[in-house]
């Protein structure tokens, strides 16, 4: 009986350990993408350009600005969930929608929509990485 006991207690810790690097995978930390990024654009109609994102975070919810040498301005809506950052800008251009996945502390495979058509790619650091 006292085997059964040890297994099935190495075993609970083997989940329990896999759940939290998991968990920490996927961004669930609170602040896993506040903080300032920065990012580079590709393919765009203005080639490749550098933006920085300045975010705050509560939850899912996410608020702060971009700016670039085009200019800057606030996140219109953001959100964060299951990994995936989302950023909302609406301009008198059109709406913005930045889509990106958090792994291994930066965000990759990054794609901006301009009213709904692809318009780049994108990835982005936290500054001072």
């Amino acid at each position: 009986m006292r085997p059964t006991c040890a297994l099935i207690s190495v075993w609970m810790l083997i989940a329990s350990a896999s759940c939290l690097a998991w968990s920490k995978e996927k961004g669930s930390t609170p602040d896993a993408v506040a903080g300032t990024w920065q990012c580079n654009s590709h393919g765009g109609p203005e080639g490749d350009t550098p933006f920085t994102l300045r975010l705050d975070q509560e939850g899912e919810r996410i608020t702060g600005s971009v700016s670039s040498p085009q200019g800057g301005m606030d996140i219109t809506s953001a959100s964060f969930k299951d990994g995936v950052l989302e950023i909302h800008l609406d301009t008198e251009q059109g709406n913005y929608v930045l889509r990106a996945t958090l792994k291994g502390g930066r965000l990759v495979g990054g794609e901006t929509t301009h009213d709904g058509e692809k318009q780049s790619t994108w990835e982005g650091k936290k500054a001072g990485e």
